[in-house]
């Protein structure tokens, strides 16, 4: 097993290499605009690092949000694209489960992540392994009863300390987790889900309304 796993559903452009038994190379770069430029070059430096060739990758996990429009399609085409060329399954995993997982926390909280627009993407977990709410996008204010006395993690609560008083680390998502986190499942026998994206709302670009047609019938 060789899997190549990658996430641009948050301002993280993350990568990494998982060999079935550990993570074997990663690199993780924080910038909210620029996930088409940095994915490709962190994935030549995580195949370097681990000295491999990417036609030796047996699957493909990937992020699938939910994050905005824009940076998590770059991660989701890429992946789609480096499946066909390379003939291998491609892994969906929630990005939020993946934060989870990085969490290490055997307690009930919540990991939340900045949706922008005065949102975050949230969802709630028994464990760090365990989501018991379907992901979700909010205003912080709307869900404090929701979340009242959990602990939490993620960009979003870090960024929304009234709602989320214990807010901690891990800030962004790793693919080092979802790699970590994809192998524990499919190794138990799961079933991960198809790499479609979790948007959860309508993207920021729109056809204005009332938009008349010049081109002649």
């Amino acid at each position: 097993m060789l899997l190549l796993a990658l996430d641009t559903a948050t301002p993280a452009v993350t990568v990494a290499l998982h060999d079935g038994t550990s993570v074997i190379a990663s690199s993780s770069q924080v910038d909210a605009r620029r996930h088409g430029e940095l994915l490709l070059p962190a994935v030549d430096r995580v195949l370097a690092e681990a000295g491999t060739r990417l036609d030796a990758v047996t699957g493909i996990v990937v992020g699938v949000g939910p994050g905005p429009y824009t940076g998590l399609r770059v991660g989701l085409m890429t992946a789609d694209t480096f499946g066909l060329a390379l003939g291998v399954p491609v892994h969906g995993v929630c990005t939020l489960d993946g934060l989870a997982y990085a969490s290490d926390l055997g307690v009930p909280f919540v990991v939340a992540t900045d949706a922008r627009r005065k949102e975050v993407y949230w969802a709630r977990y028994d464990d760090s392994r365990t989501r018991v709410t379907e992901p979700a996008v909010d205003r912080p204010a709307d869900i404090v009863e929701a979340v009242a006395g959990l602990p939490a993690v993620g960009a979003g609560a870090l960024l929304y300390p009234d709602a989320f008083p214990q807010a901690r680390e891990p800030e962004h998502v790793t693919a080092a987790a979802l790699a970590s986190l994809a192998v524990e499942r499919l190794t138990a026998g799961e079933e991960l889900p198809a790499p479609r994206p979790l948007y959860l709302r309508r993207p920021d670009a729109q056809v204005p309304k009332n938009y008349k047609v010049v081109t002649p019938k």
